[in-house]
């Protein structure tokens, strides 16, 4: 069993930055494909960022491609979501997802553990 913590979320104003955090329990954390979603009221869940174990491949949804960073750091068992240039729109609960596989890409469905999320509020 993997449990995942996410920090980071806040209030923030248009044009702002956010670093989210996620602490994986467990001794496989450098094996997981990694993700970020996110959810806003009233809408589906929708990825935001993903990551493979090693760091070296990771997508990113067309709305936060050249704003957002997804990184890791597998001495830590953390990975992180560098949020810049926000815009209210990316208002939301974002969470922090770990698939027992090495890539897990854009869906949802193909991860296996979930953190319980951390709210970001971007003001206009």
């Amino acid at each position: 069993q993997v449990q995942l913590v996410e920090s980071g979320g806040g209030l923030v104003q248009a044009g702002g930055s956010l670093r989210l955090s996620c602490v994986a329990s467990g001794r496989t954390f450098s094996s997981y494909g990694m993700g970020w979603f996110r959810q806003a009221p009233g809408k589906e869940r929708e990825i935001a960022a993903a990551i493979n174990w090693s760091g070296g491949r990771s997508y990113y949804a067309d709305s936060v491609k050249g704003r957002f960073t997804i990184s890791r750091d597998n001495t830590k068992n953390t990975v992180y979501l560098q949020m810049n240039s926000l815009k209210p729109e990316d208002t939301a609960a974002y969470y922090c997802a770990a698939a027992q596989s090495a890539w897990a890409g854009w869906s949802g469905t193909a991860y296996d553990y979930w953190g319980q999320g951390t709210q970001v509020t971007v003001s206009s």
